[in-house]
């Protein structure tokens, strides 16, 4: 899985030692975590507390509408952890392609990411639609 790694992204705290603890779970056993896709965007995020964390920025459980670029097409997906997801319903595995695109991207970025047939994507992140944060659940 390829990730865009040339737009800032933000990170909580939280998310962040989640998603380490996530990475180190899932990464085979022969490699390290620092081999793991998200292993660089864990790296590269501007960490902050929860509390602070602007509303429009994407964390884990959010809920966002995302525009196609290619076909304009928009669609809504909620960023969730492997267990919860449910891509036939919208709710998207931080560990899939989009979901990692999506981490710590701020409205109005643009999400690209490599499906696993190789097609590669992009999609607008026009509006968070729910962000745990922002309605004051700072431990979802």
């Amino acid at each position: 899985m390829e990730l865009q790694h040339d737009v800032e992204r933000t990170l909580t705290e939280l998310d962040h030692a989640r998603l380490t603890r996530l990475t180190q779970r899932v990464a085979a056993p022969a490699t390290r975590n620092d081999d793991h896709p998200l292993a660089q965007t864990l790296d590269d995020s501007e960490l902050v507390p929860s509390r602070t964390i602007p509303d429009d920025v994407v964390t884990m459980h959010s809920k966002v509408l995302l525009r196609d670029l290619e076909t304009s097409r928009r669609y809504r997906l909620t960023l969730c952890y492997p267990e919860d997801a449910e891509p036939a319903a919208g709710w998207v595995s931080v560990l899939s392609p989009v979901g990692a695109s999506l981490l710590g991207l701020q409205v109005g970025a643009e999400a690209r990411w490599t499906q696993p047939d190789g097609e590669r994507r992009a999609a607008l992140l026009e509006a968070i639609l729910f962000q745990p944060e922002s309605s004051g659940d700072y431990t979802l």
